[in-house]
C-alpha cells in the first residue's frame, strides 16, 4: 500500500511539473530563401511526350509566419524554353506567342508553412491570361520547393500545336512544373 502511495504521488509530481510547462512560441521569423527555378511544361503528341524546360538564377527571400515580404515574383523569359531541338522549340514559342508575349509572370503570396510543405496564393500570367490558385500546395523536399499546374492550352485560349497536315497533334492537355531550388 505504501509503494503504491509513493508511486500515485510520484505520478502526480511529475504530472504537475510537466503539465505546468509552458509551450514555446517561435518568436523568430522562418525564412524561405530561394536562389534558382526551374519550370517545365510537359505533355503529349501522337509521336509521343515532349518536355519544354527554362531554368534560371533568381535570389529572393520570403519570410514565413511574419508580416514581412511574404511573397515571390517573377518574369519568365518565353523565349528561353529549350525543348530539346530546334523544331520544338521554335513551335512552342509560335503557340504562346512570344512576339506578341514575350515574359510570363509567376506571383506566390501568402506562404505559409503547411506540416513540412508550404500553403500559398498562386498567379500565373501566361500570354493575356491570368490563373489563380488559393491554397495551392508547394511540396518540399531537401533542396527545393515544387509544385504541379494541370492546364488545357484552352484554359489560356491557345490552340495545341498541329502539323504535316494534322498528322503531328499535340493534346490539349499540359503540365506545368515550378521548382523553386532552396539555399
Amino acid at each position: 500500500m505504501k509503494t503504491r502511495f509513493s508511486i500515485l504521488i510520484m505520478g502526480l509530481a511529475i504530472f504537475a511539473f510537466f503539465g505546468s510547462a509552458k509551450p514555446t512560441f517561435m518568436t523568430e521569423d522562418t525564412t524561405l530563401v530561394i536562389n534558382k527555378i526551374k519550370i517545365e511544361i510537359t505533355g503529349v503528341s501522337t509521336v509521343g511526350k515532349y518536355n519544354c524546360s527554362n531554368t534560371f538564377s533568381k535570389k529572393d527571400t520570403v519570410f514565413l509566419n511574419s508580416n514581412k515580404k511574404n511573397n515571390f515574383n517573377t518574369e519568365i523569359n518565353m523565349s528561353d524554353f529549350d525543348c530539346g531541338n530546334k523544331i520544338m522549340t521554335k513551335d512552342l514559342q509560335g503557340t504562346v506567342k512570344v512576339k506578341k508575349f514575350p515574359n510570363s509572370t509567376v506571383t506566390i503570396t501568402d506562404v505559409k508553412q503547411f506540416g513540412k510543405n508550404y500553403k500559398c496564393n498562386l498567379t500565373f500570367l501566361i500570354t493575356n491570361k491570368t490563373l489563380k490558385y488559393k491554397d495551392f500546395i508547394l511540396y518540399s523536399s531537401d533542396n527545393k520547393i515544387q509544385g504541379s499546374l494541370n492546364l488545357n492550352f484552352s484554359d489560356i485560349e491557345l490552340e495545341p500545336p498541329v502539323k504535316m497536315a494534322g498528322l503531328i497533334k499535340v493534346r490539349d492537355e499540359i503540365v506545368v512544373n515550378f521548382s523553386l531550388y532552396k539555399n
